[in-house]
């Protein structure tokens, strides 16, 4: 039952998303989307400058977008690849060099100059823009834009696109390797009687006429699918938390009837913060502020600007995803979104393909919080409780270059990943070291999955390189036979890559190192082995 209870849940999101995936043929355009094509790979963003102005009653949106670059390669006559998906349209071009024209193909704009470009120089491009985006059928499962209503009748606006891309709405360089360096400004235009929330730090606030336009800038880099509006009829209260830098302002936008029960459900956010900056290092946005924002769908990642919709209550609406029960002491969302801060916004994957990068070690914040907040044998329960979850459908990683990420089981399978390999290292110090040096030396990049291998086996000073291609790009699940005869133990792995290096502590004191080939042991004392249950190993007894 607990197996189904997480499948039900995650069957229009993740499950089906891979059946999905695992059925696809890819095309020229996924290409295009997915890869650093010749129309990416000469210039480099460092800002964005954007407004957004939603329309409920049509359910359309309008704006601009000015986006400074620089180039990275001497060029003559280049194509620039904008992305903006259909059926939104670019009513205009403009650039700070000279723009020959421009065609939209598709879900891109093709933008020519006929024009030598060098290395270093650097010049900005406005794309104004219209039409009616996509709206969302079940969001975040499915991106789209939400014009809905309150349960006062007060609309309600926002935008899921983590899948999907900004391009959904927004026309961007729309690739997960290019951020924009220096960050963002953003301005929502609202009619007077609402509000527009962004990333970052409101820096203003203007009224003209029946329109408020509400200023929000963000000065960290940030990745694309976290650019996010939120607008309806928000109320704002603010807290502050001594973090290890100084000062981090929280921030708080609910709708005017929730703000009595999320004064007292955020109260969670500051033992979030002092369990992830233990674990993790300092949270890596203290300029932009650490904000929770109401949403019309149960939650999402962005970047100081996370979407909470978990109706003020523990768990995952209500529910245990380990099926422990250990999970209903937290607000799931709280915890899992914020924790993205670390593992998708702060360090973020270059490809879609390794987005496990950001969602194992989100999911593991889960065991962590749980092990700093509680105690270390509720995580433990909690870890293993996830386990009962893993659909082996699919390689976690999934294909590179088209924008396809792998299986959902890069949630709970790769969260049995990561613990499996702090039992490997055996010393929760170096662990806990691990994971902050990651924070620290990858702060504000895009890396690939070969990089955070390289980087915890280094550091750990153990090669994990197998533990790592088992669980990442098979399916299988590394079977432990074993037979016991008084104080001998008779032990074998099956269904494993070739010459696994995964070694069991049993009985916490005794280390085996299975092979592919029977192996015996005289065990420290004459009872039944205890099998530790934080590898994600299935035990077997033979005869």
């Amino acid at each position: 039952m607990k197996k189904l209870t997480f499948t039900l849940l995650f069957i229009s999101g993740f499950a089906f998303g891979q059946i999905f995936e695992k059925n696809r043929v890819f095309t020229k355009q996924d290409t295009l989307k997915g890869s650093d094509t010749r129309f990416r790979n000469f210039w480099d963003v460092k800002k964005y400058d954007l407004s957004v102005e939603p329309d409920f009653e049509q359910k359309s949106i309008k704006g601009n977008n000015k986006i400074s670059f620089e180039i990275t390669k001497d060029i003559t006559n280049p194509v620039f690849q904008i992305d903006l998906q259909q059926p939104m349209k670019a009513d205009k071009v403009e650039g700070s060099f000279p723009v020959t024209g421009y065609k939209q193909d598709g879900d891109f704009i093709f933008v020519t100059s006929k024009k030598k470009f060098k290395k270093g120089e650097k010049y900005t491009m406005n794309i104004i823009y219209s039409g009616n985006p996509v709206t969302a059928k079940k969001a975040p499962w499915d991106g789209g834009w939400i014009f809905t209503k309150d349960k006062n009748g007060n609309p309600w606006m926002s935008v899921a696109d983590q899948a999907e891309g900004s391009s959904l709405w927004l026309p961007t360089k729309d690739i997960w390797s290019d951020e924009p360096d220096n960050g963002i400004i953003m301005k929502i235009i609202t009619p007077n009687d609402l509000t527009g929330v962004g990333n970052g730090r409101l820096t203003d606030k203007k009224t003209e006429g029946s329109k408020t336009t509400y200023t929000w800038e963000v000065k960290n880099p940030i990745n694309d699918y976290s650019i996010i509006p939120n607008i309806g009829k928000y109320v704002n209260f603010k807290d502050t938390f001594n973090g290890e830098k100084g000062k981090l302002d929280l921030d708080y936008w609910v709708l005017d009837y929730n703000l009595e029960k999320a004064k007292k459900q955020f109260q969670q956010v500051k033992p979030m913060l002092s369990a992830f900056e233990y674990w993790f290092g300092p949270y890596p946005f203290y300029e932009d502020s650490y904000k929770l924002v109401d949403s019309p769908y149960l939650g999402m990642e962005h970047q100081s600007n996370v979407a909470y919709g978990n109706g003020y209550q523990n768990g995952y609406l209500g529910r245990d995803l380990s099926g422990t029960g250990i999970g209903m002491n937290w607000d799931y969302i709280i915890i899992h979104e914020s924790g993205h801060e670390w593992f998708a916004n702060n360090i973020t994957a270059k490809d879609m393909a390794d987005m496990w990068i950001h969602e194992s070690f989100t999911m593991y914040s889960e065991v962590l919080f749980t092990e700093k907040y509680m105690d270390k044998k509720s995580a433990d329960i909690y870890a293993q409780g996830l386990q009962n979850t893993i659909m082996n459908d699919t390689p976690i990683i999934g294909h590179y270059g088209v924008k396809s990420e792998g299986s959902g089981d890069m949630y709970p399978k790769g969260a049995s990943m990561i613990h499996t390999i702090r039992q490997v290292i055996n010393n929760d110090e170096k662990f806990r070291q691990i994971l902050r040096g990651m924070n620290k030396d990858f702060y504000h990049q895009t890396v690939t999955s070969g990089q955070i291998e390289d980087y915890i086996s280094s550091k750990a000073g153990i090669d994990l390189s197998g533990i790592f291609d088992q669980y990442l790009r098979t399916t299988k699940v590394p079977t432990l036979e074993y037979s016991q005869d008084n104080e001998t133990l008779k032990f074998r792995y099956t269904n494993t890559i070739k010459n696994l290096k995964l070694p069991i502590r049993i009985d916490g004191e005794q280390t085996i190192n299975p092979t592919e080939q029977w192996q015996s042991v005289k065990l420290k004392k004459n009872t039944p082995v205890e099998w530790n249950k934080n590898y994600y190993v299935h035990y077997v007894k033979v005869q």
